[in-house]
């Protein structure tokens, strides 16, 4: 049986669910989707999408969009009795969706609203209220390595999508040598998640490809601009 997925490797929504996928053993067919495009906006992806996003995962009929839905969906149904990376216990497992919330809704959330301006809508810098904001994401972020993963001692769903979004943070150029566990997440991630470099990475390539250049003018705005520039 063949499942569907609808996506493109860029997105850090994407490279969580590939990563899942990965992790588990599931087999996904990539189907490539680019947003903003006729891709999302044909009535075959609107039956299965009306909000025209990527990723959307189609599983014999069965329609999943919002990356975090898809891989809480891809353990239960296809790695049900295997606890490593969602756990069964509701306790643990209570930790790993906070963590799959918190990426959502505080990490991405202000990744996008510090970066969006110049990657998408013509800024020349970034604003510092919102340079501020992820700054303390990422203050959140340290915190919750206390134990080495960010549910806990053990790696999880929620690292992917965490490791997703922070990687591509970092490689939008935000420095983060003020959060050391971050840093050290970071790098033993990148050697314990499989699949980091042929997904993550790549991603992670194609992210830059695109947008290298407005991002390299608005580090020297910003620079010129600060109180030490």
């Amino acid at each position: 049986m063949t499942v569907d997925l609808y996506g493109k490797i860029g997105p850090a929504g994407c490279r969580s669910v590939l990563l899942t996928a990965k992790a588990i053993g599931v087999k996904l067919n990539m189907i490539t989707t680019i947003p903003l495009t006729d891709d999302v906006r044909n009535p075959e992806f609107l039956k299965m999408n009306p909000q025209k996003t990527i990723p959307v995962l189609n599983d014999n009929g069965l329609y999943i969009n919002e990356s975090r839905a898809i891989m809480q969906y891809l353990c239960n149904k296809y790695s049900p009795s295997d606890d490593q990376y969602y756990p069964k216990l509701p306790e643990k497992r209570a930790i790993v969706d906070a963590r799959l919330n918190f990426e959502l809704g505080t990490l991405q959330q202000r990744f996008e609203q510090a970066y969006f301006p110049v990657l998408f809508f013509g800024a020349s810098t970034f604003p510092p209220d919102k340079m501020k904001k992820l700054e303390e994401a990422l203050g959140y972020l340290e915190i919750y390595l206390e134990n080495g993963y960010v549910a806990g001692n053990f790696l999880s769903i929620a690292d992917f999508s965490v490791v997703a979004t922070v990687s591509t943070i970092l490689a939008a150029g935000q420095k983060i040598h003020q959060f050391p566990k971050v840093v050290d997440y970071l790098n033993r991630c990148r050697i314990q998640i499989v699949g980091y470099e042929e997904i993550n990475q790549k991603g992670i390539d194609d992210f830059l490809a695109r947008f290298k250049t407005k991002l390299d003018t608005a580090w020297s705005n910003w620079d010129m601009n600060s109180p030490t520039g």
